[in-house]
């Protein structure tokens, strides 16, 4: 331990990071916080206090609620999508992973800090290919900035901090490598260096900030080490300037393609946790996260009132439904679709540690519409929870898919915690019986994330009032 803080105290400010644990992943072994490390020096010293522990409140959950499921499907997700350099280049020690990741992490490496990622599956990206690789895992050599954040979300409400240590590693890793911003690039190419030099891989993806951020406030509540804010006010800083409207909504990036008056919004990018933790700890004065937070809930409630009570994947300034015109959504932008399926998830969350009204009324809202299309029985999401509605009044619903997606269903259980007890628990239920097998990297990190705020596992830190 001495010798790792000395290692960690030896690197170049910038380059240094919270330990990240050298030993068994296993869930038998003990987890403890990182030692602390120098800040940024860019960050300055905000003298930020943990304040005294305080009595939490919480919103309702299911009665059917599970920890022990919402942990073994966390255990299951991360021995299939988290990996480490580590292991990595000893299982394709022909891959050029001493080019691109030395360059990278080289520092890291030598200090005993080992990065970790959460792998993407891609079909058609060629440096997503892992030379030396002849299984199944050959397109998995991309990983993208969404997973970190969620990987480091559910690293924490977990308590495992040695993986999300790993995962700010990557994190920092990367946006120190590229030097031109604290915003971590939406895609990497881990073992080609092609995706590093193009500008398309690496914008930025507003909704990867805020989590990586929030990851990174609540571990500095829960453990009092002060590097993670510091690291996090880099984040909120850069999200205030590039990735924040002159009218307080949200863009769905930092580059010009998503600031235009014809560019596309995310509302699935909403995350109010996120927007009252920086108002907290943000201290800046001109940066107004509650102006934020309350543009973007009266744009959101605005635009389901207008639609069918379920979101679409993509609006434009005026509540609209558009084409995001980047290949994602051509067939399926007016629906409640892959990007919307995760709102549900942001504002549970929200209504579970705030009660704030305006989350009940859009959860309430959406589970009015299932209700309608269930009968009341989550039961019958089995057929009815195949369908991505459509979000706009006259144009047609999705095609339903051949099997209820796990991450549709969860969803549409979530809909349920601002109140509606008895569809909850049903829902849960349900749910929890599912499990995580093969590949499909978008459906099972929702699962995980959905199960572990169904299951109890969202706590707040100790130290945290809200």
């Amino acid at each position: 331990m001495l010798l790792r803080k000395l290692l960690s105290a030896a690197l170049p400010f910038g380059v240094a990071l919270g330990m990240s644990a050298c030993g068994s992943d296993d869930a038998s072994s003990p987890i403890v916080p990182p030692a602390p490390v120098p800040p940024s020096p860019s960050v300055g010293d905000p003298t930020p206090t943990v304040p005294p522990p305080s009595t939490q409140t919480y919103g309702i959950l299911p009665t059917t609620a599970n920890a022990v499921v919402a942990m073994g499907w966390y255990e299951q997700w991360k021995a299939t999508y988290f990996k480490t350099y580590q292991e990595e280049a000893s299982k394709y020690p022909s891959a050029p992973v001493t080019m691109d990741w030395n360059a990278v992490f080289g520092p890291y490496l030598a200090a005993g800090l080992m990065p970790g990622r959460v792998v993407w599956d891609a079909n058609d990206d060629a440096y997503c290919l892992i030379e030396g690789a002849t299984d199944s895992y050959k397109k998995r050599g991309c990983t993208v900035s969404e997973g970190i954040g969620y990987g480091m979300l559910l690293s924490y409400f977990a308590s495992d901090y040695n993986t999300l240590n790993a995962l700010w590693t990557y994190n920092k890793g990367y946006r120190s490598y590229l030097g031109t911003s604290n915003l971590m690039p939406w895609k990497m190419g881990t073992y080609s260096y092609e995706s590093l030099t193009s500008a398309a891989n690496t914008s930025s993806v507003t909704d990867a900030d805020l989590d990586i951020a929030t990851s990174l406030i609540l571990t500095y509540y829960a453990t009092g080490v002060v590097e993670y804010l510091n690291d996090a006010l880099l984040i909120v800083n850069d999200m205030w300037d590039k990735e924040i409207s002159p009218t307080k909504l949200i863009y769905s990036g930092d580059t010009p393609t998503w600031k235009r008056e014809t560019s596309a919004y995310n509302l699935s990018y909403f995350s109010p946790v996120a927007l009252k933790l920086f108002d907290m700890v943000d201290p800046n004065p001109a940066h107004d996260w509650t102006g934020v937070l309350n543009t973007m809930y009266d744009f959101m409630l605005a635009v389901q009132a207008a639609g069918t009570g379920v979101f679409p994947d993509w609006v434009d300034y005026t509540g609209k439904a558009i084409n995001p015109n980047n290949h994602s959504a051509d067939k399926t932008y007016w629906m409640f679709h892959q990007e919307s399926v995760r709102i549900p998830w942001r504002i549970a969350w929200d209504y579970y540690w705030t009660q704030d009204p305006r989350a009940a009324q859009v959860l309430n809202t959406l589970n009015a519409f299932i209700a309608g299309k269930t009968a009341g029985d989550p039961a019958n999401l089995e057929t009815a929870g195949r369908i991505q509605y459509s979000a706009v009044p006259g144009m047609e619903d999705g095609l339903p898919n051949k099997n209820l997606l796990v991450h549709w269903q969860g969803a549409w259980c979530l809909t349920g915690m601002a109140g509606q007890q008895a569809w909850l628990d049903n829902c849960t239920a349900i749910f929890n019986t599912r499990t995580i097998s093969g590949f499909n990297y978008f459906p099972h990190i929702l699962q995980t994330m959905y199960g572990e705020l169904l299951n109890g596992l969202f706590k707040k830190p100790a130290a945290l009032s809200m």
